[in-house]
């Protein structure tokens, strides 16, 4: 429930999240080869592995990394101090940029889930109660039981069909 709060806060939750990733990203690469900075080959693969971890990390579907053409041009953008290199609050930046339709995309899928199912829920139990053997267990059922496993079976659909 604590993780489901987390996601609501929005904004906040986002920048946490993006911080760790880029900080483990940039990290990785700086105590590889030693460098304060990425390189254009470092920063494509730094690239690479930021989509990755938001695929494993976040609910909705999975996002495909920019080409090698975009990430060049969004360097030459980011690149305020113009060395052809990146260090750690541009790559930040860098990736707040790249990856702002990801979260919204993120934001709309959380969002459906945690109010459509909930009500989708309701309009079902009405329906099956009239049901007979499943209604008298679906009247027994409190909405709010009801509609948890619901929002749960609609969660576990959509990581399901991410699978396939």
């Amino acid at each position: 429930m604590g993780q489901v709060l987390d996601r609501l806060q929005g904004k906040q939750w986002r920048r946490k999240q993006i911080q760790k990733i880029t900080n483990k990203v940039f990290d990785h690469f700086k105590n590889e080869s030693g460098r304060a900075n990425l390189t254009f080959e470092d920063l494509y693969i730094g690239v690479l592995l930021v989509y990755n971890d938001i695929n494993k990390r976040l609910p909705g579907p999975h996002f495909d990394p920019p080409s090698k053409d975009h990430v060049k041009a969004l360097l030459q953008e980011n690149d305020i101090n113009l060395d052809g290199e990146i260090d750690r609050e541009e790559f930040t930046k860098f990736i707040k940029q790249l990856t702002a339709d990801t979260f919204i995309v993120v934001s709309q899928g959380l969002i459906l889930t945690l109010v459509a199912a909930p009500t989708i829920a309701m309009a079902t139990k009405r329906a099956t109660e009239g049901v007979p053997g499943i209604g008298k267990v679906v009247q027994r059922l409190p909405n709010s039981v009801y509609a948890s496993l619901l929002t749960l079976a609609v969660v576990l659909f959509q990581q399901a069909s991410q699978e396939l």
